[in-house]
C-alpha cells in the first residue's frame, strides 16, 4: 500500500524557500544553498537525464532510493508554475497531480510524465495519485503550503528532511502553521553528510 511522504531540504533556521518566488526566480533563489548536496551527486543529474555531478556516494544512493519508491507526485500550482518554464521533458517519470483552481487539459510529456490539474482539493488529488502509484509511495513535492495542507489533514505517513548548514534569515518556513497535536512523531534515521544532515521521521496520527 502506498505511503504518503515528502522529501524536502531546509536551511538550518527552517526555511524551505526564499522570498519573491516566481518562474524567473524559483525557490526565491536559494535552491543552490539548500540543495547543494544534491547538485554534487551524479544520481541527481542522471534523474534529469543529464551529465553532471562530482560524486557518486551515499547521498546519491539516497536519491536513487527515494526516486525508486515514488509512484506519483502531488504539487501546488505555485511550484508547477516555477518549474514549467525550465523543467526538462519527463522530469518526474510518473503522474503528477497539480492542485489549482485553473481549468486546464492534462499535459502529456514525452516518456512517462503526465501532469493532471486538480480543481477539487487534496483528497481528490490523493485518490487519483493512489491509482497511479500502484502501491508505490505518493510524494508531496511542494511547495511548503501544499505540504502543510497534507500534514494538517493528518495524511502524511513519513517524511525526510535534509538540513543544510546555512542560515537564510527570511523566506518561507516549511512548518509554519502546523497542528502540533496531530501526530506522534518517531525519529527513524539520522544520516550525517558533508553538505546536509538527512533525517527520516515516521508519523502516526493521534
Amino acid at each position: 500500500m502506498s505511503n504518503i511522504i515528502f522529501d524536502s531540504g531546509i536551511s538550518l533556521d527552517g526555511f524551505f524557500a526564499g522570498d519573491n518566488r516566481g518562474p524567473n526566480n524559483p525557490m526565491g533563489g536559494v535552491s543552490g544553498k539548500i540543495h547543494l548536496w544534491t547538485l554534487n551527486q551524479k544520481a541527481f543529474w542522471e534523474y534529469l537525464g543529464m551529465e553532471g555531478g562530482k560524486e557518486d556516494g551515499p547521498d546519491g544512493k539516497f536519491i536513487r532510493e527515494i526516486n525508486a519508491r515514488t509512484g506519483a507526485f502531488i504539487m501546488g500550482k505555485r511550484m508547477f508554475e516555477e518549474g514549467e518554464v525550465s523543467w526538462p521533458e519527463d522530469l518526474y517519470k510518473a503522474d503528477v497531480y497539480v492542485l489549482t483552481h485553473e481549468k486546464r487539459e492534462s499535459w502529456v510529456q514525452k516518456g512517462t510524465t503526465t501532469f493532471y490539474f486538480i480543481n477539487d482539493g487534496i483528497e481528490s488529488a490523493l485518490e487519483k495519485a493512489r491509482q497511479s502509484a500502484r502501491g508505490k509511495d505518493i510524494r508531496i513535492q511542494g511547495g511548503a503550503n501544499t505540504i502543510q495542507q497534507f500534514l494538517n489533514a493528518g495524511l502524511i505517513d513519513e517524511f525526510f528532511i535534509h538540513i543544510a548548514p546555512v542560515f537564510l534569515g527570511r523566506g518561507i518556513r516549511l512548518f509554519d502553521g502546523i497542528d502540533k497535536d496531530k501526530y506522534d512523531i518517531q525519529i527513524v534515521e539520522v544520516i550525517p553528510s558533508n553538505l546536509t544532515t538527512h533525517l527520516r521521521y515516521k508519523l502516526t496520527k493521534k
